[in-house]
C-alpha cells in the first residue's frame, strides 16, 4: 500500500509543479513559445480552463484560478488516497 501512496504523491506532485511552472512562465510570455511551453500548455490549460470559467480575474488582471486549482488538486490527491485506503483496508 505504501508504494501506491508514493506513486499517487509523485504523480500529483509532478502535475502540481507543472502548473506552478506554467504560471511562472506566464510572466515571461516568450517562454511559452518553445517546446516545453507548448507541452505545458497542452497538459495544464485544460485543467485550468475549468476554473477560469467560474473565477473571473480580479480587477481585470490578477488571475487567482491557478491558486484555487492547486488547492483542488491537493484535495483530489487526499480524496483519492482515502478511497484507495478504504477499498483495500
Amino acid at each position: 500500500m505504501y508504494q501506491i501512496d508514493r506513486i499517487i504523491d509523485m504523480l500529483f506532485n509532478i502535475y502540481f509543479y507543472m502548473i506552478v511552472i506554467y504560471v511562472l512562465m506566464s510572466w515571461l510570455p516568450n517562454l511559452r513559445e518553445n517546446f516545453i511551453g507548448e507541452l505545458l500548455t497542452k497538459l495544464v490549460e485544460p485543467y485550468l480552463s475549468v476554473f477560469r470559467r467560474f473565477i473571473p480575474p480580479i480587477m481585470g488582471m490578477l488571475d487567482i484560478s491557478p491558486i484555487i486549482a492547486l488547492f483542488v488538486l491537493q484535495f483530489v490527491q487526499s480524496g483519492l488516497k482515502f478511497v484507495i485506503h478504504s477499498i483495500f483496508f
